[in-house]
């Protein structure tokens, strides 16, 4: 299966979970110059902008190592851009990563959804 065919249907199964577990999602794929967001989405005090990494069971690295300090930036500074506006009242930001493991083979077949919470800060 093509990589980013897979990385829509991870980004679909994140927002599924996020749902399932009581966040209400504000916006999927928010692009800007600088780079883009997965999913924002909000619960609590929290606007969560999420980063979804899919990987098979066997790939070389876990899907959170694919967001490196460089990732890590890009998403920081559309998370400003969004911020600049919108008016989100008293939610505090939060950067999660939502990682989505797959099983081996050319079927996407989901394993395991995992979310990290908080995984970086500014």
């Amino acid at each position: 299966m093509a990589a980013n065919k897979s990385g829509r249907l991870g980004e679909d199964a994140a927002a599924e979970f996020l749902i399932k577990n009581g966040y209400d999602i504000t916006q999927k794929n928010f692009r800007t110059r600088l780079g883009e967001i997965d999913i924002i989405a909000t619960r609590g005090n929290y606007i969560v902008f999420a980063e979804v990494k899919t990987r098979r069971r066997n790939s070389m690295i876990l899907p959170r190592e694919a967001v490196d300090a460089k990732k890590q930036a890009r998403l920081i500074k559309a998370a400003e851009m969004y911020l600049s506006t919108h008016d989100i009242g008293t939610l505090q930001p939060r950067f999660d990563v939502i990682e989505v493991t797959t099983f081996a083979g050319e079927a996407f077949m989901i394993e395991k959804i995992n979310q990290i919470e908080n995984a970086f800060t500014l």
